[in-house]
């Protein structure tokens, strides 16, 4: 009996999705991303340009022979200027008594000690110091891998979050809570099933993401921890679409909702995981955690421990059960 039920369920919540015009949408996002990063991300950075710009200050000529990549300042004013103008990945070199100093904008750690090498490698020719080599990506492959994972978490935040709100809002307006209400079912077979199958679409969204545009080779390694940083990323924010709409009376009033909570767990975790501002209290950010996640999943790198998935589960079953109360506070309003 359950098992029918449920499979009525999933088939009524898939009429509503194809109807909402939910495929539409995935499959269109899906054809959109992937021509702007083939034909105009990748293009647009030009993958074999210098990725540092490197700044010498030099007066006395200690360092004679550099690398031509290196570009040389006349002054300190000179050098904090081109600094002030390239942040984020501009380096600069002052030697002011025989050894180098490096100075730059500040950004991820990681990253700064890659700055850092890579500086300084220029500025002996002969190998002396040669640079830290990282991983086996290419300029192209790593720009591939990270405005894939950008736009990946952009869509399931806000636009699988605002999929299911506009399903259930339709739902509450044709009534069907309120039949549910007095039907002989679990209640929270509702709730299952369009949890459900949000999370199977965000999941072959995420597997044809990732093969269009990092290509099967790249794809093999990465997919498996790529779909369960995307499984918990899609049922916390279906969850929370859900919760939002038992909340809120009609899409107006979601939207302002919708609107602060996709810019809260978009914008600062953005320009914390990506530019040189860090803020201090980005740790304490539950959205930035599961964005570095799913980049660490993307470039196949150790960085989630076990407190990270078991916070995860929490905030999962919290969600469920917050969910499921409110859905029957509704109910108990429509019966």
């Amino acid at each position: 009996m359950m098992g029918k039920s449920l499979s009525a369920l999933f088939k009524k919540d898939c009429r509503m999705m194809a109807a909402g015009k939910f495929f539409v949408v995935a499959l269109g996002s899906l054809l959109l991303y992937t021509l702007f990063i083939n034909f105009g991300y990748v293009k647009f950075m030009d993958a074999n340009a210098n990725i540092y710009k490197v700044y010498l200050y030099d007066p006395v000529g200690a360092f004679g022979q550099v690398s031509p990549l290196v570009d040389k300042v006349g002054s300190l004013e000179e050098l904090n200027e081109a600094l002030a103008l390239d942040i984020g990945s501009g380096v600069g070199v002052k030697v002011l008594a025989g050894q180098p100093e490096v100075v730059m904008y500040r950004g991820a750690e990681q990253a700064d000690r890659h700055r850092v090498d890579y500086a300084l490698s220029l500025l002996h020719s002969d190998g002396e110091y040669p640079p830290e080599i990282v991983g086996g990506n290419t300029v192209e492959m790593k720009l591939r891998r990270e405005i894939t994972c950008e736009l990946l978490f952009i869509e399931i935040v806000a636009v699988g979050f605002l999929g299911i709100a506009s399903v259930l809002f339709k739902e509450k307006q044709m009534g069907v809570i309120r039949v549910h209400a007095i039907m002989p079912l679990p209640k929270s077979l509702f709730i299952f099933s369009k949890i459900f199958l949000y999370l199977v679409a965000d999941l072959i969204f995420a597997t044809l993401m990732t093969l269009f545009n990092i290509g099967l080779a790249g794809a093999g390694s990465i997919l498996p921890g790529v779909l369960l940083q995307t499984a918990i990323l899609s049922l916390i924010m279906a969850l929370a679409g859900f919760g939002c709409v038992m909340l809120f009376k009609d899409f107006k009033q979601f939207s302002l909702a919708y609107l602060v909570i996709a810019l809260f767990a978009a914008s600062p975790v953005f320009l914390s995981a990506n530019t040189s501002i860090k803020m201090d209290w980005i740790d304490c950010h539950p959205f930035y955690h599961v964005y570095m996640g799913l980049k660490n999943a993307f470039f196949d790198m150790p960085g989630t421990g076990p407190a990270y998935y078991i916070c995860a589960v929490c905030a999962i079953i919290l969600l469920s059960m917050l969910v499921s109360a409110a859905f029957r506070q509704e109910m108990s309003k429509e019966g």
